[in-house]
């Protein structure tokens, strides 16, 4: 069974602790939004799709927490809860999308008893985890028809089950192909500096049986230039409005690998990936996280303390770099226009 790192169990908001994987499986159960926005700050849970169904859980929470009588007040607290969530990480476009969404939800109930209110939201958030499921499931159909027999994929980061509610866009694609026979080999990148790659891909295709070698991030290049990659599918964090694309540092660099070697570069989210308030990439806010993640590996030091660090955990790729964008709506080509 597909492993889901976000769920609701016995009044709580369950997640499985990302940051100890492969080594160890916890879950760890939260009843506070505050705790969850320390979850989604400090990648207890990860993954744009996730990130998205923790933060409307979280607002679900704060509803049960609210000692409000009115439904103003009750307002006013979601409110506080939903920009401190907003506040943990500032490129996932699906944060900020299922949050307006759960303001929308309890906008549209004013009027209505507030035990409803606080059971309507939750309802809520059940109903964007469940929908992030199918949205994966619809992708991974859609991407698989793209995947030629035996083929050989490379994929960065980790866009699996971990970083959604379930199944994954880009490793959910190659999950569906996978089921059809279709996967010769996936190139797993670690993915410096977190290695979300090699902790997380690698253990997914391990408990999945889907056959993969890890590669160190560098040796992508190389395997292109000897002919060994017949495509590439990466996740999004967030899209621009003409396809312009941000997922985590070294995407561009594959993109523009694959270019000059003419391999196929494929982008699969969930089409609430897609932000058509910003015109083109350069509006993309990018996340700068902590120097300690790029002077330690495992916790073992492997720099100077005094060296400086500069640690974007995105880039992003122009739209004319991707061979096509796979949403659960359809597959894109250039030039885009979502619709």
């Amino acid at each position: 069974m597909t492993v889901s790192p976000v769920w609701w169990a016995h009044d709580r908001l369950m997640l499985l602790d990302q940051r100890l994987l492969p080594t160890q499986e916890l879950e760890r159960a939260y009843t506070r939004w505050e705790d969850v926005a320390d979850a989604i700050r400090t990648l207890v849970v990860r993954g744009a799709p996730a990130i998205g169904v923790a933060a409307a859980f979280g607002v679900a929470l704060a509803a049960r927490q609210s000692p409000a009588t009115t439904f103003d007040a009750l307002l006013a607290d979601l409110e506080t809860a939903m920009k401190g969530l907003a506040a943990t990480r500032p490129t996932a476009a699906n944060l900020f999308w299922a949050l307006e969404r759960m303001k929308r939800g309890a906008l549209e109930s004013r009027g209505v008893p507030l035990d409803q209110v606080r059971t309507g939201l939750l309802a809520e958030a059940q109903a964007i985890r469940d929908e992030d499921i199918a949205a994966n499931q619809a992708m991974g159909a859609l991407g698989a028809a793209l995947v030629p027999p035996n083929a050989r994929i490379l994929t960065h980061c980790n866009a699996g089950a971990l970083a959604t509610a379930g199944f994954g866009t880009a490793l959910g694609v190659i999950r569906a192909a996978h089921a059809q026979g279709k996967v010769g080999r996936v190139w797993v990148d670690e993915t410096r500096p977190v290695m979300q790659g090699s902790r997380l891909t690698a253990w997914e295709c391990v408990r999945e049986g889907i056959p993969h070698t890890l590669i160190a991030d560098v040796v992508a290049a190389s395997l292109m230039a000897r002919g060994e990659v017949d495509l590439i599918v990466t996740g999004a964090d967030r899209i621009a409005a003409n396809g312009d694309t941000a997922n985590k540092i070294g995407t561009y660099s594959l993109a523009v690998l694959a270019r000059h070697h003419r391999v196929p570069f494929y982008v699969a989210a969930p089409f609430s990936t897609i932000d058509p308030a910003l015109p083109s990439g350069e509006h993309i806010p990018i996340e700068e996280r902590d120097p300690a993640e790029v002077r330690r590996v495992g916790g073992q030091q492997t720099a100077p303390a005094e060296s400086p660090v500069f640690n974007p955990a995105f880039d992003v790729t122009s739209a004319a770099l991707i061979t096509a964008i796979i949403t659960e709506r359809g597959v894109f080509r250039p030039p885009y226009h979502f619709a």
